[in-house]
């Protein structure tokens, strides 16, 4: 799979593309954006610069909305989940990662395998992601979300 993506063959979903960035150690954000600007007081991304890959199986889409530089532990992300449509599951991430989820439009469930929460607009959760979980929205119509993810300095991971 890995070559066939390096060749332009296939794009991988993004439950395939979180899997690789795990594999590597890195970010999603990373994996899939451009060459990361120097570290700066001051560091603009207009509508226009954001880094979005949208899977090409279920429409899901991730727009990162802070800048994507070495040394970061914050990312702030917006999702925009299709109707029945789920995030797919993402592995766990290094113990002290967290995730804050805000929901802006519709009606969004976190799950991992022995919970789950759902957030109808308006409300944030926390918790911590260093186990197996998923968003889904079981609805008819479109959801959106915010994910403010903070991970420790030298593990940081989306």
């Amino acid at each position: 799979m890995l070559s066939k993506i390096e060749r332009g063959e296939k794009s991988p979903t993004i439950g395939i593309a979180k899997q690789i960035a795990h594999a590597l150690g890195a970010s999603f954000s990373s994996l899939v954006g451009d060459e990361a600007p120097t570290r700066r007081a001051f560091a603009l991304v207009t509508k226009d610069q954001r880094q979005v890959f949208r899977d090409p199986e279920t429409g899901f889409e991730r727009a990162l909305l802070s800048p994507n530089m070495p040394g970061m532990t914050v990312e702030v992300v917006l999702h925009h989940l299709p109707a029945n449509t789920s995030t797919g599951r993402s592995p766990p991430h290094p113990s002290g990662t967290g995730k804050h989820v805000v929901a802006s439009r519709g009606r969004v469930v976190v799950a991992t395998l022995d919970h789950e929460t759902a957030l109808n607009e308006g409300d944030c959760l926390y918790f911590e992601a260093d186990v197996e979980h998923w968003l889904e929205n079981r609805t008819s119509e479109p959801a959106e979300y915010y994910l403010i993810i903070s991970a420790p300095p030298a593990n940081r991971s989306s």
